[in-house]
């Protein structure tokens, strides 16, 4: 779903033209910011087609990418042992941005495709952890290539280079973004507190 509802994006002049009548807009900043939302709906708008086609949500396949990518390095758990690839439903929810509500509807769902499995924590019996199947594996291994061919085809008008410094400059906004929600945050907990 687009975020950005117009697609003809208003040109510079027209932005000059308003920051007269608003003092508090940036022409430069609305420009890229525009352009930025618009690149975002584009490129999800691409990838999000390759995922219909393949009958799978843009958010069960963040969920498949986070079990797998367990399962392929799997880190150190709290005692110091070699993990198992195991994460659960909470992990999964904070490691994709979501409620812990949502995960649970995206794991019932890959699981009812055979693509996760929920299994007992072997040490809390109360617990769950959700694993990638062989079926899910499985589907990764054939869907994966085409999704990376269709990602290089999306950044191939960018030189490595011109890459690297877009992952800069996104870096930059990213964190400002934080910062400004980590902001917006903190007041509204303190009236609460």
């Amino acid at each position: 779903m687009p975020y950005l509802l117009i697609r003809d994006l208003p040109r510079y002049d027209c932005l000059l033209k308003a920051a007269k009548e608003f003092p508090d807009l940036d022409p430069t900043a609305a420009e890229a910011f525009l352009h930025l939302l618009r690149t975002g709906d584009e490129v999800f708008s691409v990838t999000d087609r390759s995922m219909v086609e393949h009958h799978i949500s843009q958010g069960r396949f963040g969920v498949l990418m986070l079990l797998w990518r367990s399962a392929q390095s799997p880190s150190l758990n709290s005692s110091g042992e070699a993990g198992t690839g195991l994460r659960t439903p909470a992990e999964l929810a904070d490691a994709a941005g979501v409620t812990r509500a949502t995960m649970t509807g995206l794991v019932d769902t890959l699981e009812r495709d055979g693509f996760v499995k929920r299994e007992p924590d072997p040490h809390d019996r109360r617990m769950t952890s959700v694993r990638l199947t062989s079926g899910g594996e499985r589907f990764l291994r054939d869907f994966l290539p085409g999704h990376f061919q269709t990602i290089t085809a999306l950044m191939s008008p960018l030189t490595e280079s011109e890459r690297k410094l877009l992952v800069g400059l996104l870096g930059k906004i990213q964190q400002q973004a934080a910062v400004l929600g980590l902001a917006k945050t903190v007041p509204a907990m303190a009236a609460v507190g």
